[in-house]
């Protein structure tokens, strides 16, 4: 089946911390310093209230994103601020960049997506992903794929068409493919409507998953991040039960998908 091969853009903190700071050239210090050694630096980590927010702080320091603003998270995000925290305090040794994806989500909500004209090319980005995304290309070989197709995509394509009103075709080609354009306005209304953090989280989501379908129904809460996975790696799932799992590589790309999609989900929680 098809596949939409592109590269996540994910921000990739702590590699834009230092390049930043050399391109202008500012000191290595506090976060930007990470990348320089690729080493822990700090003692400890907390997270404190400071201008009616939430900032998580490294020896008292504010964390910083890659565009040098305060990482500052309203005083709803407990949960985020938390998580944050959580992914420098596990960095034990060397950093691990991969390992921070809390982190760099709260980033790109906060330098990239606070204005409305980087929200919108982002939807407009997102958009594309409605005439190839995944689980609009069917196959009827094999059955346990098949039986997978009907058992994940069916519902949600049912959940889509009568939540937003819209008509949805699938594909058993890759060639010549779109969807209607009255269903990529209706749904270009539903993602101005979202806010900078629900635009990161479906950012990530669609990338992850390859499929924007399956990214909009887990940030509306309609399927939990087990379900958006599981939908998601359809094929992959059909793959295993008829070969066999491959170590190193099923098992990552499984739990790699978890932390995607359960960072994206824990960004739009409010305690």
């Amino acid at each position: 089946m098809f596949r939409r091969l592109l590269q996540t853009p994910r921000p990739r903190c702590l590699a834009r911390w230092n390049a930043t700071a050399a391109h202008e050239g500012a000191p290595v210090t506090g976060t930007n310093r990470a990348e320089a050694t690729l080493k822990r630096f700090w003692k400890t980590v907390g997270v404190e209230k400071r201008n009616d927010g939430l900032v998580v702080t490294l020896d008292k320091r504010a964390l910083k994103t890659p565009s040098g603003n305060t990482l500052l998270l309203p005083q709803s995000k407990q949960l985020v601020a938390t998580l944050v925290a959580t992914e420098w305090e596990n960095q034990e040794t060397l950093l691990k960049p991969h390992a921070l994806p809390m982190t760099s989500l709260a980033s790109r909500a906060i330098d990239s997506l606070a204005e409305e004209k980087s929200r919108q090319d982002v939807c407009n980005a997102l958009l594309d992903y409605l005439d190839t995304d995944t689980i609009c290309f069917y196959q009827d070989y094999p059955p346990p794929l098949v039986e997978l197709q009907a058992k994940y995509w069916d519902p949600l394509l049912s959940w889509a068409r009568t939540k937003f009103g819209i008509k949805i075709k699938t594909f058993d080609s890759i060639l010549g493919n779109s969807q209607p354009e009255e269903t990529k306005q209706k749904l270009a209304e539903v993602l101005l409507e979202f806010n900078h953090w629900e635009i990161a989280a479906m950012e990530r989501a669609t990338y992850a998953t390859k499929s924007f379908i399956i990214a909009l129904a887990l940030v509306k809460r309609h399927i939990t991040v087990e379900e958006a996975s599981m939908a998601a790696r359809v094929e992959v799932h059909s793959q295993i039960e008829r070969w066999g799992e491959v170590e190193d590589t099923h098992d990552v790309d499984f739990h790699d998908i978890r932390r995607q999609l359960g960072s994206a989900i824990c960004l739009l929680s409010d305690v």
